[in-house]
């Protein structure tokens, strides 16, 4: 009697894992998770604005290019216990540029940790090889 006492609270321990959407434990978004989502993306990219723009290192040629924010686009992508939000930007000549910002968990909020400037065929490759999925 005493094992299957144990199993009992191993399996309640799993249970209140999956509701409280601990870390590393895929589940549906709650709406406040959507919006603390949305929140970390805008904060990021409030806190790295210098004079209203939001700079690009291009790596290859050595410019910065300076993106002015446009539109968040609703979506939300789950890679694996992390989330991809996207942006789009306009660039000093008003061209788009789309911007993925990757995410983490950290306590009840969201934090930035990769941003992704242009690179959305990276994105989509990650899609593909069904790494990225659209929240649910």
């Amino acid at each position: 009697m005493f094992p299957s006492f144990l199993r009992f609270f191993q399996c309640l321990a799993l249970v209140m894992l999956l509701v409280s959407g601990a870390p590393g434990v895929a589940g549906p978004l709650s709406p406040g998770d959507r919006a603390s989502l949305q929140a970390g993306m805008q904060q990021h990219i409030d806190r790295n604005l210098v004079e209203g723009a939001y700079l690009h290192l291009d790596l290859d040629s050595g410019e910065v290019a300076s993106l002015h924010p446009a539109a968040a686009h609703p979506m939300i992508l789950r890679m694996g216990s992390y989330f991809v939000l996207c942006t789009d930007f306009r660039d000093a000549r008003g061209n788009p540029v789309n911007v993925d910002f990757y995410m983490a968990r950290r306590g009840r909020s969201f934090s930035v940790f990769h941003a992704s400037v242009a690179e959305r065929g990276r994105l989509e490759a990650l899609m593909k090889a069904g790494k990225v999925q659209k929240a649910d």
